[in-house]
């Protein structure tokens, strides 16, 4: 009897197309032709280097796929670095730009083929990416978001063709990427933790310097301390209550009491010591 159970795996794929290839077509046929030739081979050359293998490469599409979802990540970027490097060396009028989308899901496997939701996710995600960038899923972010030193912006739930809206996550290159010695994915904390930093800066100065009064009290003889602290008190309840300043003679009586207390009664210290 013939098996003809289909067969599924989990894996990583990567989708990527050519940004206004039909105008680039159009503007120059033979030269955007010999460019996608030549950025293909680098992609597949970056795709073996991650243990990846590539899909399919209809029309300016690739789509390859990695056992490792942090692997596949990290080709992407440096598919994006490679492309913008040649880019650089060769100045066009119009540049050769590609999107790129990953997603980790459930595939049907035809052969060499792969087809269904995991891969249909990942194409709809290329097409949110900007030119030059890459969009992965919740799914794949979950899996790298602290295993690469990368930045991730997260975009939300965006609606998908034919396809229910997923949470997606755009990777921040440029001079980030995804090799180590990057800018920690830490900078990319949210905003909120960011925010409240300074505030736990000031609480902490403050707690310093409440510590230092405290300690300079204790070092004082018990009854000028409280004394001091009562006329601090004072000194405060007049500067917020009113224009008129009055604390100057509540101040001078306690403070004048302390100082004679403890003038008259240091004899008796004295005498008791000698006993």
């Amino acid at each position: 009897m013939t098996d003809d159970k289909v067969k599924r795996r989990l894996t990583t794929v990567l989708c990527a197309d050519v940004y206004g290839y039909s105008r680039l077509m159009e503007a120059d046929e033979t030269g955007t032709l010999e460019t996608l030739r030549r950025y293909r081979t680098a992609i597949a050359r970056l795709v073996e280097r991650h243990d990846g293998r590539i899909v399919n490469t209809w029309g300016d599409a690739v789509i390859a796929e990695f056992a490792s979802v942090v692997e596949a990540v990290q080709c992407a970027v440096e598919i994006q670095q490679e492309i913008s490097s040649q880019a650089a060396d060769a100045p066009q009028a119009s540049p050769m730009q590609f999107r790129i989308g990953i997603n980790l899901g459930d595939v049907m496997v035809d052969g060499s083929d792969i087809y269904g939701d995991g891969v249909n996710i990942a194409s709809r995600l290329q097409e949110l990416a900007e030119p030059g960038g890459v969009v992965i899923s919740s799914s794949v972010y979950d899996q790298v978001h602290n295993k690469l030193s990368v930045g991730f912006d997260c975009l939300g739930q965006r609606p998908l063709k034919n396809i229910a809206p997923l949470t997606s996550y755009r990777l921040t290159l440029g001079s980030q990427t995804a090799v180590p010695g990057s800018v920690p994915i830490e900078a990319s904390a949210a905003p909120s933790e960011r925010a409240r930093a300074p505030r736990m800066d000031k609480r902490r100065e403050l707690s310093s310097a409440t510590n230092v009064v405290s300690d300079w009290l204790a070092k004082l003889p018990r009854p000028l301390a409280a004394a001091l602290t009562v006329s601090a008190f004072l000194i405060l309840i007049n500067l917020f209550t009113g224009n008129k300043i009055w604390f100057h003679w509540p101040v001078a009586a306690i403070l004048f009491g302390v100082v004679l207390r403890m003038v008259l009664g240091q004899p008796e210290s004295d005498s008791k010591t000698e006993r």
